[in-house]
C-alpha cells in the first residue's frame, strides 16, 4: 500500500526473505540471525525477546510477562499466547488491608505475579518454532556475558534509583552498580543472568535429545527447579509469591478477539489486557468519514480523542480476567452499542469519564477513580515524558518470515528500577499486581490466581482474509492510542509503514492510569508540536487541555507486513533511537 509522498526518518524496508522490527537494534538483528539460520518467525521473535531482556533491563525482563499474537501458516490460524502470569495464591484484598494499603504498591515484591515471560517464549518455541533451544538462547547469552552498550535511558533509570539500590537492594547493586552508575555507551554485563540462561539450557539439553523435550526441560528448570527455588527463597517473608505458584502455572493459547474494519480484521488479546479497547475505538470510528477529515486535521484529532475517552472508560468499568469474571465483550463490540456511544461525541471536549451500559449491564468504577476524575485539574499533571523512578516501560518485537508466519510480541515487566534482583539469578520480578484494585466487586479486583488487567497489547491484522500486519509499541495506557494512529495512517490514509509510524502523534491522559498511584488528568491531550499551531489552537478552542511536547516524543511503534505479492515490509519508530527494523 502506498499513498502520497510523506516525510520519513528512514525508508520502509521491503524484501521477500524476512523482516524483524524491535525496540532495540541488537534484538532486531538477533531475530534476523535466526531467519538467516533457517529458522522461522517464532524462533526469531523468541531470540529477539531474550536479547531485549538483557539489553533493556529497565524495560523488560525474564521475571516479567510476554503476551503475543501470532499467525501460524502451518495451521492457518491466529493464536493469542497468554504470557501474563496470575496473582499468587496468597494475594488477597484482606492481606493488603491488614498491611494498611488501599493500593497495590508499584515498587517492591508485594506486586509480584507469577513470571510469564519465560513460559510464554517456551510455549511459542514448542508449538511453532523450528530451531534448537541453544540456537535461540545463544544471542542473549552472548550479550549477557560479553556485554552490551548502555542506552541513555538505561543510564538515567539506574541513576534515578542508584541510592536505593546501594542502601536497600544489594542484589541489584552487584549487577548494575559495579564501578558506579554505568554511563551511556559503555559496556555492561550481567554474568548472573548469563549463568541462569546457561543453566536453563544445560538442564533442558540434559532432559533429552529432541527439541521439544529440551524446551520442556528448560521450562521445568525455571518453574519447578532452580529458578523457582531461588524466587521462593528470595520472597520468603517479604512477598506473597512462592515456588508453588510458579509450579502450578502454565501459559496457554487462546482465541483472539476480532473486529472487522473495512478490508481488515484486527485481532487482539482478551480483556485480561486492554487490547479490546483498540477494537472499541475502531468500532466507534467506523461511523465517521475519516478520510474526508484528513490526516492530522483538528477534526480528526478531536474525534479520535473523544472516542478514545469513551472506549477507555469502558475499560475501567468492565475489563478483567474472563476466566474469573464475566466481561460483556460481545455487547461492547456490537455496532448498536457503538452507535449509542458515538452519539455522546460532540464538538466540545468532554471532561467526564463516561462508561456505558453494554447489554444493560451497569458500569462499576472504583471509588478512587470517581474521586480522582472529579477532583483533579489536568493542568496539574506531570510533564509528559517525565521519568518515574518506580515505573519502567515495555519492549516490542514484530516478525514476518518467508513461510507466511507473523508474530507480534510485547515483553514487559521485571524492571530493574521497581523490584530488587532475585539473588543469584540476575533478574527482577515483575510488579504487574499494581494493576489490581483493592476494592471488592470490581472487574479488576485482586483475587488469588487471577490475571491483572494489563496494558500490554500486541496487534495482528488480516486483510481480505489473509495474514497481513503485525504491530505494537511500548507505552502503558498509550499503547492502544499510539498504535491506533499508526494503523489509521496506514489503513485509511494510505501511508507506508514507516510514514504511518513517523506521522505526528497524540494521546489522551483522560483515563485513570493503570499504574500506581493511579493518577488521572481529565481532558488532558498531549500532542507533538508537529501537528501545527493552527491545529493545536483549534483543539484548544474545542475545549481540550492541550499539552505540547516535543516534535518527536510520542511512541515507539514497530510494524511488519506481508502483502499479496509476497513482499515483506517493516518500519520502526525513530523517536526511540534504539528501535530498528531489519530485513531482506
Amino acid at each position: 500500500m502506498s499513498g502520497s509522498p510523506s516525510f520519513t526518518t528512514r525508508p520502509e524496508l521491503v524484501g521477500s526473505f524476512g523482516v524483524v522490527g524491535a525496540s532495540h537494534w541488537l534484538a532486531a538483528q538477533s531475530g534476523m540471525a535466526m531467519l538467516e539460520r533457517g529458522g522461522n518467525a517464532f524462533d526469531a521473535a523468541a531470540a529477539a525477546g531474550f536479547v531485549l531482556e538483557v539489553v533493556e533491563p529497565h524495560q523488560c525482563g525474564i521475571g516479567g510477562e510476554a503476551p503475543m499474537i501470532v499467525y501460524s501458516a502451518a495451521d492457518d490460524a491466529v493464536h493469542v499466547v497468554d504470557g501474563q502470569g496470575p496473582a499468587p495464591a496468597a494475594a488477597t484484598i484482606r492481606h493488603f488491608a491488614e498491611l494498611g494499603l488501599d493500593l497495590v504498591p508499584g515498587m517492591g515484591l508485594l506486586a509480584a505475579c507469577v513470571p510469564g515471560a519465560f513460559g510464554s517464549w517456551m510455549l511459542v518455541l514448542e508449538q511453532f518454532g523450528s530451531l534448537s533451544l541453544r540456537d535461540v538462547l545463544e544471542p542473549a547469552m552472548f550479550y549477557a556475558e560479553d556485554g552490551f552498550p548502555v542506552l541513555d535511558s538505561l543510564e538515567a533509570m539506574i541513576s534515578g534509583v542508584a541510592a536505593h539500590m546501594a542502601s536497600d537492594w544489594p542484589t541489584s547493586a552487584e549487577i548494575w552498580l559495579v564501578g558506579g552508575v554505568p554511563r551511556a555507551g559503555n559496556r555492561l554485563r550481567n554474568p548472573y543472568f548469563a549463568a541462569t540462561l546457561r543453566r536453563l539450557l544445560a538442564e533442558g539439553e540434559a532432559a533429552g535429545a529432541s527439541r521439544e523435550v529440551q524446551i520442556e526441560g528448560a521450562r521445568r528448570a525455571y518453574y519447578e527447579g532452580f529458578v523457582a527455588e531461588a524466587i521462593d527463597r528470595f520472597c520468603a517473608g517479604s512477598a506473597l509469591l512462592t515456588g508453588d505458584d510458579l509450579a502450578s502455572w502454565r501459559p496457554s493459547l487462546e482465541e483472539p478477539v476480532r473486529l472487522g474494519f473495512g478490508d481488515f480484521e484486527i485481532c487482539k488479546t482478551g480483556p485480561w489486557g486492554q487490547g479490546p479497547v483498540f477494537l472499541q475505538q475502531l468500532s466507534l470510528l467506523a461511523g465517521y468519514d475519516l478520510a474526508a477529515m484528513g490526516a492530522g486535521s483538528p477534526e480528526l484529532v478531536h474525534v479520535v480523542t473523544e472516542c478514545a475517552k469513551l472506549a477507555f472508560a469502558d475499560r475501567e468499568a468492565f475489563y478483567g480476567d474472563p476466566r474469573v469474571i464475566e466481561v460483556p465483550l460481545q455487547d461492547l463490540l456490537s455496532p448498536a452499542y457503538a452507535t449509542e456511544r458515538r452519539s455522546l461525541v460532540s464538538e466540545v471536549a468532554s471532561r467526564e469519564l463516561r462508561p456505558g451500559s453494554p447489554g444493560g449491564q451497569p458500569p462499576r468504577l472504583p471509588a478512587r477513580v470517581g474521586g480522582a476524575v472529579a477532583g483533579l485539574d489536568s493542568r496539574l499533571g506531570p510533564p509528559p515524558g517525565s521519568v518515574r523512578e518506580t515505573r519502567g516501560d515495555t519492549c516490542h518485537v514484530d516478525v514476518a518470515d518467508r513461510f507466511g508466519n507473523l508474530v507480534s510480541a510485547t515483553p514487559s515487566g521485571g524492571w530493574l528500577e521497581s523490584s530488587p534482583a532475585v539473588e543469584g539469578v540476575g533478574f527482577c520480578l515483575g510488579t504487574r499486581g499494581q494493576m489490581f484494585w483493592l476494592e471488592e466487586g470490581l472487574p479488576a479486583s485482586l483475587a488469588p490466581g487471577k490475571r491483572p488487567r494489563t496494558t500490554l497489547s500486541p496487534s495482528l491484522a488480516m486483510r481480505d482474509g489473509a495474514p497481513y500486519l503485525a504491530f505494537g509499541t511500548p507505552g502503558g495506557d498509550q499503547q492502544d492510542q499510539w498504535t491506533l494512529l499508526a494503523f489509521l495512517n496506514h489503513a485509511v490514509f494510505g501511508l507506508d509503514l514507516q510514514a504511518a509510524i513517523d506521522a505526528p502523534t497524540w494521546h489522551s491522559n483522560h483515563m485513570p492510569s493503570s499504574f500506581f498511584p493511579r493518577e488521572a488528568y481529565p481532558n488532558q491531550l498531549v500532542v507533538e508540536s508537529r501537528l501545527g499551531s493552527g491545529c493545536i489552537a483549534e483543539l484548544r478552542r474545542r475545549g481540550h487541555d492541550v499539552v505540547e511536547t516535543g516534535s518527536w516524543r510520542l511512541g515507539r511503534t514497530t510494524a511488519v507486513s506481508r502483502s499479496a505479492d509476497g513482499f515483506l515490509r517493516a518500519g520502526a519508530d525513530a523517536r526511540a533511537m534504539q528501535a530498528y527494523a531489519v530485513g531482506r
